[in-house]
């Protein structure tokens, strides 16, 4: 699932400064339309944790996340680690009274969201704040590890996006909890909805077709281009044998074919540096039209991971050094 606030770049780059920036302004944007609505009402300590899947995660998470620091676990029921951990958290969710909310997640059943976040065995735990996202540690780990964690989550985000967090009231019932206002219609918000729905359902050919709609009346749409390099790359994705493939980069390191379909794993695992010199790599060792192929698709790996991302930059001088 590649949620629509949420691009790529926010999951595999958390400190791209200008993603903040604009998380920030988001975040304030949804506070100040919540209190003009009259605000959102007290939780109860019970709403502090919460199951979530791909369905929900948009509006459980990303939106959520414009008020209150989201703490994600990464959990499944096989998992021993995990059931030592999870309490923890959901007593610290409580006992930090409204300062971060809990979403677990089941990866049995939400396998997307997994690959999306790039978890490589659980426990897992990761934030998301304000829109973007960014891990917080995996495996096993003391209380007093955690706390300082938590810690340092709640002041970077009254610090940096203001977010001070839910009001809890212990008399509320639980389930009261009034949801944030509805962004304003714009005219493609439709059709690029309609790319998100596909998105969550796994209908990845969908997906690209409804941002294809957009870009055909509105070439210029940066958020129809970025869900469309992200679904293109899922699409991609979604039908290969991760261990096929890497088994074939690594017999064939001169196979154009091989070192592209091994790179597109590495973005959608988070290795944005490992895909870019895969890339870079097979340039230099290919010439004529398998050179070509890889330049154009390093191109749209840029794409999905974000122009103004530091690591496309120096991936783009190395290109061209490999090149000239």
């Amino acid at each position: 699932m590649q949620p629509r606030n949420m691009s790529m770049s926010g999951v595999v780059d958390l400190a791209a400064v200008k993603a903040a920036q604009e998380a920030k302004a988001k975040a304030e944007q949804t506070r100040a339309e919540t209190a003009r609505q009259g605000g959102v009402g007290a939780v109860s300590p019970a709403d502090l944790v919460i199951d979530v899947d791909e369905a929900g995660f948009e509006r459980e998470v990303l939106q959520r996340s414009a008020e209150v620091p989201v703490v994600i676990d990464f959990w499944a029921e096989w998992c021993q680690p995990c059931k030592q951990l999870s309490p923890v958290l959901e007593r610290l969710a409580v006992e930090y009274d409204g300062r971060f909310l809990l979403a677990k997640i089941d990866v049995d059943a939400n396998q997307m969201l997994m690959q999306q976040f790039g978890v490589q065995g659980i426990p897992a735990v990761f934030a998301v704040v304000a829109g973007q996202a960014l891990p917080l540690f995996q495996g096993a780990a003391d209380e007093a590890q955690i706390r300082q964690t938590l810690d340092q989550l709640v002041q970077v985000a009254e610090q940096r996006f203001g977010l001070t967090g839910l009001t809890v009231d212990a008399d509320a019932e639980p389930g009261d909890v009034e949801e944030a206002p509805a962004e304003a219609v714009g005219p493609y918000d439709a059709l690029l909805e309609a790319a998100v729905r596909a998105l969550d359902a796994g209908d990845f050919g969908g997906a690209v077709q409804a941002y294809k709609n957009v870009l055909a009346d509105d070439p210029g749409n940066s958020e129809a281009q970025l869900g469309l390099a992200q679904a293109e790359l899922l699409q991609r994705v979604g039908g290969m044998d991760p261990q096929q493939v890497r088994r074939d980069a690594a017999d064939r390191p001169k196979d154009a074919e091989a070192q592209i379909a091994a790179a597109d794993l590495d973005l959608v695992g988070g290795h944005v540096e490992d895909a870019f010199g895969r890339l870079i790599d097979t340039v230099r060792n290919t010439a004529g039209d398998d050179r070509d192929t890889v330049r154009l698709r390093l191109l749209e790996l840029f794409e999905v991971v974000g122009p103004d991302d530091p690591r496309v930059a120096a991936a783009r001088r190395a290109l061209a050094r490999a090149l000239f």
